[in-house]
């Protein structure tokens, strides 16, 4: 494990040092911006992306009006191999941005379970993203079948044992995230997909906090299905569209339960019957966000040119000072770290636990530091490597060390707005 010093030049070193340093300015953090640690829930707007958009706007959409939907037609599969290619190792044909996260969860693991009949055993963990759980929860409530959860520590995330444990030859689908939303608990892929695979289920991977931020490689490890956000770490803004993969020898056999015309074969000739597209656009449904695709593509660029393998040196460099920084200064406080500590097992965002976290937060935003807070005690700080230098990690938590030395934190409200 790297040893850091805690001192403020030993930052300002490794800023100097930093190969990914000139990125920063690539994004709209004009003026003296707050220290922004909230990138693992919506990313900056890229200056270029920016530029982009308002392209789209003024002269395809003013200008070009209906005429440019000819260069449109094909920008879900054209963003989805940006995002194959550079950032979560797919090849081409087999990722399409499209809908939200949460429709095209549903709309694949609806799928998986057609391709296992018979099976009617749905495996999640009961520490996975709300929206995943949910979804699972009304698919197995509209089929009748049984949704199967395992236990995960809130702090490091799933147990391939319990796992092992929990897939049998009843177990169709596998659904997990690739990195946990609360702690930043990062799963083995390629173990995980796995043991689905030897019960003879299908995996569907979430990769909203892992895209962007950590290598996937979900050819190489043998994944089936994966969907994920875009406006996290691919910084394309909010409400933009997800994405979703489906492993290419996969889906001449997958049948979608969402039939939209975008997902039609020779949808123009306005058939009278559904006839779903080859390969990975019979997994559309309605017309495109193209203003966000457009942004998606732009981000999936960019990062692409940082390089996913810098991003995430940097990452766990980043994240690894603020654990160091937590361990020095916010243990005396009762602060405790609720991430793992292990490089490899984390993603790119820390979490760290106090009965008074909530309070805690709204302190550090009054203070200029924007995280978050999660339920039931956490603090989330997510550093990202594309833009957080780490100076901004130093100073807020020299900021954090003075709200807890001096309690101003218990002057914040309880009260919680809707967003939190």
């Amino acid at each position: 494990m790297t040893t850091f010093r805690t001192a403020r030049s030993y930052a300002e070193d490794l800023d100097a040092a930093d190969p990914l340093a000139g990125f920063r300015d690539r994004f709209a953090l004009d003026g003296p911006p707050p220290i922004y640690l909230d990138g693992n829930s919506l990313g900056p707007l890229p200056r270029v992306t920016r530029a982009r958009i308002a392209e789209v706007v003024g002269d395809e959409w003013g200008a070009g009006l209906v005429r440019s939907w000819h260069r449109w037609i094909g920008l879900p599969g054209e963003a989805g191999d940006l995002l194959g290619e550079h950032l979560i190792g797919a090849a081409p044909g087999q990722v399409a941005v499209c809908d939200s996260t949460t429709v095209n969860l549903y709309k694949l693991a609806c799928a998986a379970l057609d391709a296992r009949p018979g099976r009617t055993v749905i495996v999640t963990d009961d520490d996975n993203f709300p929206t995943d759980r949910y979804v699972l929860q009304g698919i197995a409530a509209q089929r009748g079948c049984e949704l199967r959860m395992i236990g995960t520590d809130l702090d490091q995330g799933v147990d391939e044992a319990a796992l092992r444990d929990a897939v049998d030859d009843a177990v169709a689908l596998v659904s997990l995230s690739h990195v946990a939303y609360r702690s930043g608990a990062l799963a083995d892929m390629a173990a995980i997909t796995a043991i689905a695979h030897g019960a003879g289920a299908l995996a569907l991977w979430d990769l909203c906090h892992s895209a962007g931020a950590v290598p996937v490689e979900l050819d190489a490890s043998g994944a089936d299905l994966a969907v994920g956000c875009t406006y996290k770490y691919l910084n394309a803004g909010p409400g933009a569209p997800a994405f979703l993969y489906v492993r290419r020898d996969l889906q001449p056999g997958l049948r979608q339960p969402v039939w939209g015309w975008f997902g039609q074969r020779q949808q123009f000739d306005m058939g009278p019957a559904y006839d779903p597209a080859p390969g990975i656009g019979q997994f559309l449904t309605g017309t495109p966000q193209i203003i966000g695709t457009a942004a998606v593509q732009e981000g999936a660029r960019l990062l692409g040119e940082a390089g996913i393998g810098r991003l995430r040196a940097k990452g766990v460099a980043l994240t690894g000072y603020l654990i160091a920084l937590a361990d020095e200064w916010l243990a005396p406080h009762g602060v405790t770290v609720a991430s793992p500590r292990r490089d490899e097992r984390r993603g790119s965002h820390v979490t760290l636990a106090h009965p008074e976290a909530w309070r805690i937060s709204q302190a550090l935003i009054r203070a200029g530091v924007i995280g978050d807070y999660r339920t039931p005690d956490r603090l989330r700080l997510g550093p990202a490597p594309a833009y957080t230098r780490f100076v901004d990690v130093w100073d807020a938590l020299d900021i954090l060390r003075d709200i807890m030395t001096d309690g101003t934190y218990m002057n914040a409200t309880v009260a919680r707005p809707v967003v939190t």
